[in-house]
């Protein structure tokens, strides 16, 4: 995509495309490829989460875990042309749904709403009354996480491939 002469010589930001004269083909062709990339992201994430299952260190299995449902699902939105914003895997589901016009999966959003309790608590001391995260978490927590998790990307993968 080129500038135009005008735009280069007039703006503070010469180099950067103004989003107003972006086209659809390249919107559409860039959101594809954040899709990949945010999938790939999330793949890694759930391998990093079980290592760190296997290993103990189940708070920060559970955050990988929760990073690997927020990213799949930022992928699932990218893949529909919708910027994903925010956090909240239950938020970002719903907002999923809602730019299908489906009617949402209640134990997708279930599994959404587990994953988004241990969004904070699973990494930072004062979420706890006492003790801290790594004191917190167990091994039955972190395997129910994880599990969670991977029902996510399940999900993501078919999703995108009946969308193909």
């Amino acid at each position: 995509m080129t500038l135009s002469k005008a735009h280069r010589e007039t703006s503070r930001y010469p180099d950067v495309i103004p989003f107003y004269i972006i086209e659809l083909p390249y919107i559409t062709r860039n959101m594809r490829e954040e899709y990949k990339r945010w999938l790939s992201e999330a793949k890694w994430d759930l391998d990093t989460a079980k290592i760190l299952h296997e290993n103990g260190r189940y708070n920060a299995s559970i955050f990988y875990s929760y990073q690997v449902a927020e990213k799949a699902v930022k992928a699932l939105l990218y893949y529909i042309n919708e910027a994903p914003w925010g956090h909240s895997v239950r938020i970002l589901l719903e907002r999923y749904f809602e730019a299908i016009r489906k009617h949402k999966d209640e134990e997708l959003m279930n599994i959404a709403r587990e994953l988004d309790r241990h969004y904070i608590p699973s990494r930072y001391p004062n979420a706890h009354p006492a003790g801290t995260p790594h004191e917190a978490y167990d091994s039955s927590v972190s395997k129910r996480v994880l599990q969670a998790a991977e029902k996510v990307l399940k999900f993501v993968e078919r999703e995108t491939l009946e969308r193909a």
